[in-house]
């Protein structure tokens, strides 16, 4: 994973400052989306999606005429992660009972990705797949926890207090998608699809907060978070000149210019 990581990295550093310059077209913009986050835990739990997050961020992209490079860019998004897991999965057999304990993450997040694109209708239309890295920092947590009282589910919840030697801040992992997007003038419409690959853990230190909390492990071995979200953007093309698609030279157009040479 690290691997793919570092190879990533050096793929779009490599586009950025390989691509021609009289090529170069820049776009900047924002998306806004929703979508659901989930978390992988080692011991495994018993977990379900958290829908309803939201996802809001700013974007740049550096397009380029060559064929292979496609698109590079940066984004600095919003993004709230959430798991949830069953705390009493172990007492109960039916699935309808379990109760939920759940956690909200508010982060910011830097995707550095490459788009790998196709022109359609004449360049009016972008279809592209997305692949990249992420970096991101959680600025805050909220937590829910659903209880019985006299047969009856009660919900209790509060801010989680985030600690340095327990909870980690900083993260990073992988991200992938794709999307289409509709050229007008010097505006792109965008509607993207992306997952997170959460490869960094949440939480940390597990000699000092190992034990359980009812019935979950309260510091699991490997805890990363993942979100799937569906977002629409507008980016502003930077210049007049238009979107440029790569162009194969004609091969009748080169056989002229060898004829010529030769008379």
């Amino acid at each position: 994973m690290k691997r793919i990581l570092i190879l990533l990295t050096i793929l779009s550093g490599a586009a950025l400052f390989g691509a021609r310059p009289a090529a170069a077209q820049h776009t900047v913009g924002f998306t806004f989306g929703s979508g659901m986050g989930t978390g992988r835990f080692e011991p495994q739990q018993e977990t379900r999606p958290v829908w309803g997050i939201f996802t809001g961020g700013l974007s740049w992209r550096y397009y380029t005429a060559q064929r292979v490079v496609g698109c590079i860019g940066a984004d600095l998004e919003f993004l709230q992660r959430a798991f949830s897991m069953a705390t009493n999965a172990s007492r109960v057999d039916d699935p309808k009972d379990y109760l939920y304990y759940t956690r909200r993450v508010n982060s910011i997040v830097l995707p550095i990705v490459w788009q790998p694109h196709a022109y359609l209708a004449r360049r009016r239309l972008r279809l592209y797949g997305e692949a990249g890295v992420t970096f991101s920092y959680n600025l805050s947590s909220e937590w829910e926890r659903e209880y019985l009282v006299d047969g009856r589910v009660e919900t209790e919840k509060g801010d989680y207090t985030m600690r340095t030697v327990r909870d980690n801040r900083w993260g990073y992992g992988l991200v992938g998608g794709g999307g289409a997007a509709v050229l007008v003038g010097r505006f792109e419409i965008n509607l993207r699809a992306r997952y997170y690959f959460g490869y960094s853990d949440i939480l940390r230190n597990r000699n000092k907060y190992s034990g359980t909390i009812d019935g979950f492990t309260a510091t699991p071995l490997r805890s990363p978070l993942d979100n799937l979200t569906v977002s629409v953007g507008l980016n502003y093309r930077l210049g007049k000149e238009g979107f440029e698609a790569w162009k194969p030279r004609r091969k009748r157009e080169k056989n002229r210019e060898v004829f010529e040479f030769a008379k």
